[in-house]
């Protein structure tokens, strides 16, 4: 199982990558600096992008959903699946425009998180904090072996 993690973090850290990329582009079609802040910027998005963009975000979980149904043998093994991949996926978001284009400024920066179902808005520290304590929280179990997970 120590295997197929590692191969799910990547996975996550590859997803992560491709939605900064779109970030990215989609706030430069825009004309919407990297500076503006998230909050306000996401107010500058026309309607009918908001709601594609919202199509996005629930194909990202569908995404996720699938790769954790695909590998988990249990609803359990599921779970820490989606959890694991999940927090990958949002931490290496981060980085990934951090590198791209050195945004977020600090920790302290406001982030819009999700649109879904209206946006949920909060310092980029928390999606960081909550995902990295999930990495640590899964490698402590597994590594102890209280989780339910397979070979």
């Amino acid at each position: 199982m120590l295997h197929q993690l590692l191969l799910l973090a990547l996975f996550g850290m590859a997803m992560a990558h491709v939605e900064g990329v779109v970030v990215v582009y989609l706030r430069k079609l825009l004309g919407i600096d990297h500076t503006v802040p998230n909050t306000i910027a996401v107010e500058k998005i026309p309607k009918e992008l908001i709601f594609i963009e919202k199509t996005r975000e629930v194909a990202t979980i569908l995404m996720l959903v699938t790769i954790a149904l695909l590998v988990g043998d249990t609803w359990q093994e599921q779970a820490v699946i989606f959890l694991w991949t999940f927090a990958f996926w949002d931490l290496f978001y981060y980085v990934s425009l951090y590198i791209l284009i050195q945004w977020p400024p600090k920790l302290t920066t406001m982030d819009v998180l999700f649109l879904i179902p209206r946006p949920w808005i909060a310092p980029v520290w928390f999606p960081i904090g909550v995902s990295s304590l999930t990495i640590i929280v899964i490698i402590y179990l597994y590594t102890f072996s209280i989780l339910p997970l397979g070979s």
